[in-house]
C-alpha cells in the first residue's frame, strides 16, 4: 500500500470528479493521502475532504507566494485547526523566490512564524522551496525546526542538500520529476538517500510523472514514482511501498 504525502485534491481541477479520482487511487493501492491546504480556500476544502473520507489526512499552512496576504487571523485559524484529529502537519510553508508576488523579507517572516507555530502545536512541517534553498535551510536551523522535523516536499535539490536536511530531522519526498528522463538530481537522490528517509508524493494536479507528463496529475500516479525509485535502487516495488508508507505514518503519528 502507498501513501501520497502531498496531494491537492482540494484544488479546483478536481471539482467535477473527486470521487472517481479517489476511487482510482484506492484501486492503485494508494491507501492514504495528506491533502494540503495553503490558503483559506484550500484549507476549507481540505478539511471538508478529511471529514468525509476516513483515509485522508490534512496539512494546513500558508503558502510563501501568498505570504503578503496572510493576517494574524489566518495564523490563528491554522493554530486552531492544528488541534483537529485529522490534521497531521503544518504546511506547505517555506520560501518561493521564483514568483515575486511576496517580498523575500515578508516570506521569511511568515515562514518563521509558522515554524514557531508548528513547534508550539508539536506537528511536523511540510516545506515548499523554490529557488530559495540556502535561506530555507538557514531559517530551519535558526528556528530549531529539527524539534518537530518534517518533509522537504517534492525535493529536486542535490544529494548534498538532502543530507543537510536529513541531519536536521527532515525526510526527503520525491514526486513526478524523479520519473523524467533528464532529471539527474532527483534520480541521484533516489539512489543515495536511505529508504528509511524517503517519502513519495504526487503534488497533484501538478508535476505529473512520465508517461502522463503534461496531463493532470492525480494520486493514483504516485505508484509510478515508487516504481521508479525501486528501479533506481534495484529493489522491489513492494519494499519501497511498504517502507515509505511506514515512514509517513511514523512522521504523521498515524497508527500503523
Amino acid at each position: 500500500m502507498l501513501f501520497d504525502t502531498h496531494s491537492h485534491i482540494n484544488a479546483d481541477q478536481f471539482n467535477d470528479d473527486v470521487q472517481e479520482v479517489l476511487d482510482r487511487a484506492l484501486a492503485a493501492g494508494v491507501a492514504n493521502q495528506v491533502v494540503v491546504g495553503f490558503d483559506n480556500k484550500t484549507i476549507t476544502r481540505a478539511m471538508e475532504l478529511v471529514e468525509t473520507y476516513d483515509y485522508l489526512y490534512a496539512a494546513v499552512g500558508w503558502h510563501p507566494v501568498d505570504a503578503i496576504d496572510m493576517t494574524e487571523k489566518d495564523l490563528q485559524r491554522i493554530e486552531q485547526l492544528a488541534a483537529h484529529e485529522k490534521v497531521v502537519a503544518i504546511g506547505e510553508i517555506g520560501l518561493d523566490y521564483y514568483w515575486d508576488k511576496s517580498p523575500k523579507d515578508i516570506q521569511q517572516q511568515v515562514f518563521r512564524k509558522q515554524i514557531q507555530l508548528a513547534k508550539k502545536v508539536n506537528l511536523p512541517i511540510i516545506i515548499h522551496n523554490r529557488e530559495a534553498t540556502q535561506d530555507v535551510v538557514r531559517i530551519l536551523k535558526e528556528e530549531k525546526a529539527e524539534e518537530v522535523g518534517g518533509i522537504m516536499h517534492c525535493f529536486t535539490g542535490s544529494v548534498e542538500i538532502a543530507k543537510e536536511c536529513m541531519e536536521i530531522n527532515f525526510l526527503i519526498s520525491l514526486g513526478g520529476p524523479v520519473t523524467f528522463k533528464n532529471a539527474k538530481k532527483p534520480k541521484e537522490v533516489a539512489m543515495e538517500v536511505p529508504l528509511e528517509k524517503l517519502l513519495v508524493e504526487t503534488d497533484c494536479p501538478y508535476l505529473t510523472p512520465h508517461p502522463f507528463r503534461g496531463k493532470r496529475n492525480e494520486p493514483s500516479y504516485v505508484k509510478l514514482v515508487a516504481e521508479e525509485i525501486a528501479k533506481l535502487k534495484e529493489i522491489s516495488f513492494e519494499e519501497v511501498a511498504t517502507q515509505t508508507t511506514k515512514n509517513a505514518k511514523r512522521l504523521f503519528r498515524i497508527q500503523q
